[in-house]
């Protein structure tokens, strides 16, 4: 099992924060203080940090879509990833790039699938068609 990670972003607000994160996503809230919210978050910690102002965003080019950056997400069996879906779209989620098959027939095939926060972070989740390809070029 690989180490898990611990990932800060900000937030505009906690509120909206804390329903996304644990009715929309599902993660486990843990601890909180009045400026930030702990969150497991497919067994990393979350932290949502309360700031005044929003991030600038910008955008690259991957295979045919432009990509919000910065960003960040987990990587999923394909079993999580088709719970997952199935969870955002029950929830009448909107994606920022629908959920696809990148790279097709390369190494690194996965699926993938992008959407935003209350507070427009990006989150991309994906699924490798083969976890062992996650690095090859």
């Amino acid at each position: 099992m690989m180490n898990p990670f611990h990932l800060a972003i900000p937030v505009t607000d906690l509120k909206k924060a804390a329903d996304f994160y644990q009715n929309i996503l599902g993660c486990q809230r843990g601890r909180a203080s009045e400026s930030w919210i702990d969150f497991n978050l497919y067994g990393h910690q979350l932290v949502c940090h309360y700031v005044e102002t929003p991030h600038e965003e910008n955008s690259n080019p991957v295979d045919g879509d432009e990509v919000p950056v910065p960003h960040f997400g987990v990587v999923l069996n394909f079993v999580q990833f088709d719970a997952l879906l199935k969870q955002l779209r029950d929830k009448n989620q909107s994606f920022v790039i629908e959920p696809k098959i990148r790279f097709a027939g390369q190494p690194g095939e996965q699926r993938t699938m992008f959407l935003k926060d209350p507070s427009g972070n990006a989150l991309e989740f994906k699924a490798f068609k083969n976890l062992d390809s996650l690095f090859k070029s």
